[in-house]
């Protein structure tokens, strides 16, 4: 009967001493999930900013793109400043050649300098050619 019961008290030993191991692995299972989940979430932060980031420079580069394309179109165009002008001199001297006829031909030369979109200098230049 004595022998029976110390059986008994071992068996409940060696059961206790197996559920404690069991709740230890179930506690540090548990943690583990935490860590991970808490990766997990600084993951999807850091993965959330890129993302905007990345949506940023994507404007940002479609907005120059369409900055360039504007220069180039207006960078390609032929200069249409040319324009012929006729006057008749009316000076007391010449009033004997008041019928002849002169042309003038204007241009005009205008650069304009820009640095990240924004005008840095702008100059005009006319030439005056006498025909």
């Amino acid at each position: 009967n004595e022998s029976l019961m110390r059986q008994m008290r071992d068996m409940e030993d060696r059961h206790g001493r197996e559920a404690g191991g069991f709740q230890e692995t179930i506690s540090r299972l548990e943690a583990e999930i935490a860590n991970m989940k808490d990766e997990m979430a600084r993951h999807l932060r850091e993965y959330q900013d890129l993302l905007n980031v990345k949506m940023a420079l994507d404007v940002e580069i479609a907005t120059y793109r369409k900055l360039l394309e504007g220069e180039e179109s207006r960078i390609t165009l032929p200069m249409q400043s040319y324009s012929t002008l006729s006057y008749r001199e009316t000076s007391p001297e010449h009033q004997q050649r008041s019928s002849e006829m002169h042309s003038k031909k204007t241009v005009l030369i205008k650069t304009i300098e820009t640095h990240d979109g924004e005008v840095v200098s702008e100059s005009t230049q006319h030439q005056q050619d006498v025909m």
